[in-house]
């Protein structure tokens, strides 16, 4: 059976499709192409990775700026915003989310490219350097780290040690625990997020994160804490000293999420590693939006002048 099920011209350049996934899970797909008269010789593409529960609302402000510059390719993760619920309840490890990237990237030809990933995004951006490394210039890892995720939120492993009993309670009560996943008003948790620092409401608009409230509302309370829990537990450390592209790492100082100490371990066993560490929280590519786009912006450009890592010359096959 085709992969692709079905796609749409949304504006010039720009196409939305559907693909299908290994288990015939409907992939939601938003190919973009530059918006420059000159583009890059090289035809670089990023792919850009959300976190758990995201789809899309933390690149409100740099899709456009890569849109200046790049082809753009955003996907939303199974069960996650336009993407289908995957067939099987299952299917929501990491491991699935791979295979997903795996046949987005094979959809819209596996061009040259950056893998950009925010917070979980950061892991599936590893684990897709780690599947297809042949295409791979270089990647952007924001706010994230290389696994390992619960183990290291506001630096305890207390939310690993909750999840497995939370999610037999979920399952045990779906609709009880559905009802009280939703009736939490966007709002409500907008401002508790201001009032206890996970956002810094001095240096972004509080509204911006709306549209990420909104979507949790809305996603199935078993697959987001499933998702989570196999995340927490994934670990893509025996990856990093192989990885043969430059790497940009940028690290909020007061992500309560992914600590900057984990951003700075994950730097420095790349050997081509960057880090970057802001007055930031764990949505710095909002907050310090103009700064991290400055990053990205001068990262890429050092791409041309980079040689083709030994997974990309004719003829070398990955080990």
């Amino acid at each position: 059976m085709a992969s692709s099920i079905g796609s749409g011209v949304v504006g010039r350049g720009s196409v939305e499709r559907r693909i299908l996934a290994e288990d015939q899970t409907a992939l939601y797909v938003s190919d973009e192409a530059a918006r420059t008269a000159t583009p890059r010789r090289d035809g670089l593409t990023v792919f850009l990775n959300d976190g758990i529960a995201c789809d899309g609302f933390i690149w409100k402000y740099m899709r456009g700026f890569l849109l200046e510059r790049l082809r753009v390719v955003h996907w939303h993760y199974r069960g996650h915003g336009r993407s289908a619920a995957p067939r099987d309840r299952s299917r929501v490890l990491v491991k699935d989310v791979v295979s997903d990237f795996d046949r987005v990237r094979a959809e819209v030809g596996d061009p040259p490219c950056v893998l950009v990933g925010h917070s979980f995004g950061c892991q599936v951006a590893l684990e897709g350097y780690r599947s297809r490394p042949s295409s791979v210039r270089g990647l952007v890892l924001l706010c994230g780290s290389s696994g390992r995720v619960t183990h290291t939120f506001r630096g305890t492993d207390a939310l690993a040690q909750i999840l497995p009993p939370l999610i037999a309670r979920v399952d045990a009560y779906p609709q009880l625990a559905r009802g009280l996943w939703a009736s939490v008003p966007p709002a409500l948790s907008l401002r508790v997020a201001t009032l206890t620092g996970e956002i810094d409401a001095k240096r972004m608009d509080p509204r911006d994160l709306l549209p990420y409230l909104e979507h949790m509302v809305d996603i199935d309370l078993g697959l987001f804490l499933k998702m989570l829990a196999d995340a927490g537990e994934h670990d893509a450390s025996d990856l990093l000293p192989s990885i043969d592209v430059p790497v940009l790492v940028v690290a909020g100082d007061r992500d309560n999420f992914t600590p900057p100490r984990y951003a700075e371990a994950l730097a420095k066993a790349l050997p081509k590693g960057e880090l970057v560490v802001l007055p930031a929280t764990h949505v710095a590519p909002i907050e310090q939006r103009t700064v991290v786009h400055d990053h990205i912006a001068a990262f890429i450009d050092r791409l041309a002048d980079e040689p083709p890592s030994e997974a990309s010359r004719p003829g070398v096959t990955p080990a």
